[in-house]
């Protein structure tokens, strides 16, 4: 093992789908963004280590806008056509509810870590 792997190199695929739901509606929490800024809210957010391709991030987001956890509207004051996607009410919810299984789960894998990192 390197002195210094970067998440990317370290991180199983499947840690970051099962919690991809969580940090995309984190990044939808202040503001609505279109796709390209929930992306580079990710990267920035995680100082590069997450990186989602389009072709992961919009059939999530479709997914969610499903579920009613997001609403889109179609925009073009940027000079662009953009769909910008938002929290509903249902959305804000379910966050709350995944920090605290988050918060409860992380605190867990920390007890069992703790006497292994000294």
């Amino acid at each position: 093992m390197k002195a210094r792997e970067t998440m990317k190199e370290i991180t199983c695929r499947d840690m970051l789908r099962g919690n991809l739901e969580l940090l995309l509606l984190s990044t939808l929490n202040e503001e609505s963004k279109y796709g390209y800024l929930i992306q580079q809210s990710l990267r920035e957010g995680s100082m590069g280590e997450i990186d989602v391709k389009a072709g992961t991030l919009y059939p999530i987001l479709h997914k969610l806008e499903t579920a009613k956890l997001v609403k889109s509207r179609w925009d073009d004051s940027t000079g662009r056509r953009r769909k910008w996607y938002e929290l509903t009410p249902t959305g804000r919810r379910r966050l709350k509810r995944l920090i605290e299984q988050w918060n409860r789960y992380s605190q867990c894998v920390d007890r069992f870590l703790e006497p292994a990192i000294g």
